[in-house]
């Protein structure tokens, strides 16, 4: 018996926003205010290679391909497979392409389907309950971690067990029903009757039965997945599902189209801490909080503030004679809100983007599979970025239409091309592109290379790129 983790990385940033965005979700960012790995890197890290648990798989969004990649490679793992979902369908198409990828290997195969942004506390506990739960799988069930609650929580859905074990393991209880997240008094009740959890998204699974489950439950999305997986094509480390076919997948989640229907389902108590830092209030309750109360992370000065979560990158965050608020300051936005009301920043996100805005989707530091550019002024004729290519990174070969560009080297040696020349680039010296001249830069060294680039033209946006000869093979007007 070998356990496949299978990682869920989807997600579209709004719940902690604006740290996260659409282009930058939650999973790939350090969120507890030191130089720990993210969300994802501590997923990844939850059950090691070896002893019968398979590498991992990873199901992301085709636009995070190559920041998952990235996160493997902080992580020091090498995925199994790395799945691309070429649109979003929620769960249970998710877990069915996962499915069938782990019975290609072994035909008995166990999932252990993980969320890629929760926190847990015991890892050493985490990975007993698996193997655990991994046996019970391994005779047909389906086992869900419920986690025993500790308040009356609104923002989770719950699962509700008989008072009976539903299998010979006695750590097993059978399923009675799934509930949504309910309103407060409701939660009371729920915690005082004590056979309600919270549903954590993590289910351990026997893969051949779910695949049956799915067939018998949701015939035209397993064939819609079958269909997809079958036809698909290979890209650099990545799996492309054909598109067509898995746009024919309805968008539901594994609790409705499969664990709601199924005489399968058990569930297992997560006793250990868990969270899925799903709000700024959840991220408040994990820091580490000073006497009065409050959590804060960058440079702050907190004087008559009690219970208050203070997020500064870059600036002087300052409060005076306030409390129960949630201040997180980024370069291009910032959020002040009651904390209490941290569940309902999404109303804030959806009315950036009603308004034509972009601070929902991506930060002023843009992430390309070769590095980062921060866009650091820009006015009416020029921009300025800074841009920083990791060791080995290599842009396209390029040209623009409407603009020139000025590099400055500040920090390693970049190698340039320009039209049929290619020249090293040293720190303190610069180079000049004109429009229309095709171009590359890259870094042959093992530092990261920094240049500060600044753009003049009548058009400054970044489709105005026409690329050739792309090492990441994206599209000609993919970021």
């Amino acid at each position: 018996m070998t356990v496949f983790p299978l990682i869920l990385s989807g997600g579209s940033g709004t719940r902690l926003w604006p740290l996260s965005r659409a282009r930058y979700p939650k999973q790939f960012i350090p969120l507890t205010g030191d130089d720990s790995s993210s969300l994802l890197g501590q997923t990844l890290q939850r059950l090691p290679h070896g002893s019968g648990v398979a590498a991992p798989t990873v199901i992301c969004n085709q636009d995070h391909r190559f920041l998952v990649a990235d996160e493997l490679d902080r992580a020091g793992r090498a995925a199994r497979q790395i799945l691309l979902e070429p649109v979003a369908r929620n769960t249970a198409p998710a877990i069915t392409l996962g499915a069938l990828s782990a019975i290609q290997e072994d035909p008995d195969a166990i999932l252990a389907v993980m969320p890629s942004d929760h926190r847990i506390g015991s890892t050493s506990r985490f990975r007993n309950l698996v193997a655990l739960a991994a046996e019970t799988a391994a005779g047909g069930r389906f086992v869900l971690f419920g986690v025993p609650p500790t308040h009356p929580h609104t923002g989770y859905g719950y699962i509700r067990c008989h008072d009976a074990p539903g299998t010979t393991d006695a750590a097993a209880f059978a399923v009675d029903r799934f509930v949504e997240k309910p309103d407060s008094e409701t939660a009371e009740r729920y915690l005082a009757s004590g056979n309600y959890f919270w549903n954590s998204g993590i289910f351990i699974l026997h893969a051949a039965t779910f695949l049956d489950e799915v067939a018998r439950l949701q015939p035209n999305l397993f064939e819609a997945c079958r269909a997809a997986f079958d036809t698909a094509q290979p890209d650099l480390c990545f799996l492309r599902p054909d598109a067509a076919a898995f746009e024919r997948c309805p968008p539901v989640s594994v609790d409705y189209a499969v664990m709601e229907h199924t005489d399968k389902a058990v569930m297992m108590p997560l006793d250990t801490e868990w969270s899925d830092v799903g709000s700024w209030s959840a991220l408040w309750s994990l820091g580490r909080a000073d006497a009065d109360g409050n959590v804060v992370q960058g440079r702050a000065i907190a004087r008559d503030t009690s219970d208050t979560f203070i997020l500064a990158e870059n600036t002087l965050v300052a409060t005076l004679g306030v409390s129960n608020l949630v201040v997180v300051d980024t370069p291009d936005a910032l959020l002040v809100a009651d904390r209490d009301r941290a569940q309902d920043v999404g109303a804030i996100v959806a009315a950036i983007d009603a308004g034509g805005g972009t601070e929902h989707a991506e930060h002023r530091r843009h992430h390309r599979p070769w590095g980062t550019f921060d866009v650091l002024n820009e006015g009416p004729g020029f921009k300025v970025k800074l841009i920083s290519v990791k060791p080995g990174g290599r842009l396209s070969l390029q040209r623009h239409r409407h603009r020139s560009e000025h590099w400055v080297v500040v920090a390693g040696t970049a190698r340039v091309t320009r039209g049929d020349d290619v020249l090293s680039v040293r720190p303190n010296q610069s180079i000049y592109i004109s429009a229309e001249e095709w171009h590359r830069l890259e870094n042959p060294g093992q530092q990261a290379l920094k240049i500060i680039e600044v753009q003049i033209g009548a058009y400054l946006e970044e489709d105005d790129i026409e690329r050739k000869g792309d090492a990441y093979n994206r599209d000609a007007f993919e970021r």
